[in-house]
């Protein structure tokens, strides 16, 4: 080790960024200086884009700044990561360069809307904010018709939101007497509901879709929107025509992850499944940012679940190595998931996806006390990491 206090740089404020800040300055605090860059001053907790969407919410409540890690021995720094340079343990901003010991890229995924023409200008991203906002007052306008939830491209983040979309939106027309009048459609290149989860869990969302009267095209790929005619052009089949369109947007690794030639294709980042480690020494990766195959083929599903305890597992390992001690930690693939079914329940899916020969996951029915657990665990998430 350097006789310098070593410097371990997180690069990204979200889910995965902010448990490895906290869960190393816990193990390690003193032994290291603890830095997090994010091109953003806020930590925004994504699943409450749902009732945000339904004007439950307010965006501001949604959000904490990420400065409060600071008065638990995080450094933070707003900047944007524009390149990784592993080789000579460098981070360059757009402010500066930054000098790294340890290094855990949590940088998510990103959007890339304009692969698809029209979707932009024509429909309501919701996993963005602002976006969500816009659909919020949209849907207060709206007397009736047909809603379009697409899903553009595998794979994306937080699986299950798209289908949670669909049922709340179910409710909420029954709510405002509007249901006899709206049409419910999802579109989605997968076979079924989430399929990383396995075909009973798939099977089981899809008759939940069908007993509320929401209709399921799957293997079906947008490939562009007609604004003029207010259509979805798809894949080998007929324009679909709709009033309100949704999606959930293609999705790519980080800019800084491919401008450093560090990802695969599609820019995400190979890593050890067990440990997160990437191919260079001392350099992590955790969360929406990485490919991590199945036994399946099928990737490991991007959530903010993942990236949580894959963020333990990094932070408890370098931890170690700061104390002289050997690495012990391993991420065995569990993972959990509520959904949202509307009428205040929710369902719950949980196990193990690094399984043999196939992921095992189950889930819980729907009940209005797994509704209760999904909205306790957000008070208990600011309340543990800010």
């Amino acid at each position: 080790m350097n006789s310098h206090q070593p410097t371990i740089l997180i690069l990204g404020g979200g889910v995965g960024g902010v448990v490895a800040a906290r869960t190393l300055q816990v193990r390690a605090g003193g032994r290291a200086r603890i830095v997090v860059i994010d091109k953003s001053p806020l930590h925004v907790y994504a699943p409450g884009f749902l009732h945000l969407m339904l004007a439950k919410r307010a965006g501001e409540s949604l959000t904490r700044p990420l400065q409060r890690l600071a008065r638990k021995g995080v450094e933070v720094v707003q900047e944007e990561v524009v390149k990784i340079e592993p080789e000579q343990r460098t981070v360059l901003t757009t402010a500066r360069e930054h000098f790294f010991d340890y290094l855990v890229i949590a940088l998510g995924a990103e959007f890339a809307v304009e692969r698809i023409l029209g979707l932009k200008e024509n429909g309501f991203n919701l996993y963005e904010r602002r976006s969500v906002e816009r659909l919020r007052d949209a849907l207060g306008a709206f007397s009736g018709g047909k809603l379009a939830i697409v899903i553009t491209a595998l794979p994306f983040k937080c699986p299950a939101a798209p289908y949670e979309a669909a049922f709340l939106l179910d409710e909420y027309f029954q709510n405002k007497k509007l249901r006899h009048r709206t049409e419910i459609h999802i579109y989605t290149p997968e076979l079924l509901p989430l399929p990383a989860a396995g075909t009973d869990i798939g099977r089981r969302v899809r008759e939940m879709l069908k007993a509320g009267h929401i209709e399921f095209h799957p293997e079906t790929i947008l490939q562009s929107v007609d604004a003029g005619k207010k259509e979805l052009v798809l894949n080998g089949g007929p324009p679909a025509p709709f009033d309100l369109l949704v999606y959930v947007p293609p999705h790519q690794g980080p800019k800084a992850v491919r401008a450093s030639g560090m990802g695969n294709e599609a820019g995400y980042l190979p890593v050890d499944r067990a440990t997160l480690q990437t191919k260079h020494d001392r350099i992590y990766a955790i969360g929406d940012c990485t490919f991590i195959p199945l036994v399946t083929g099928k990737p490991l599903p991007k959530a903010g679940v993942f990236a949580h305890f894959e963020a333990e597992v990094v932070a408890r390992n370098i931890a170690a190595e700061l104390r002289g001690e050997k690495p012990r930690a391993v991420y065995d693939g569990r993972a959990y998931c509520f959904l949202e079914t509307g009428w205040r329940k929710a369902g719950f899916a949980s196990g193990n996806f690094y399984a043999d020969p196939a992921p095992k996951v189950t889930m819980r029915a729907p009940s209005r006390f797994l509704y209760m657990g999904k909205q306790l665990f957000e008070k208990y998430w600011w309340w543990k990491w800010f």
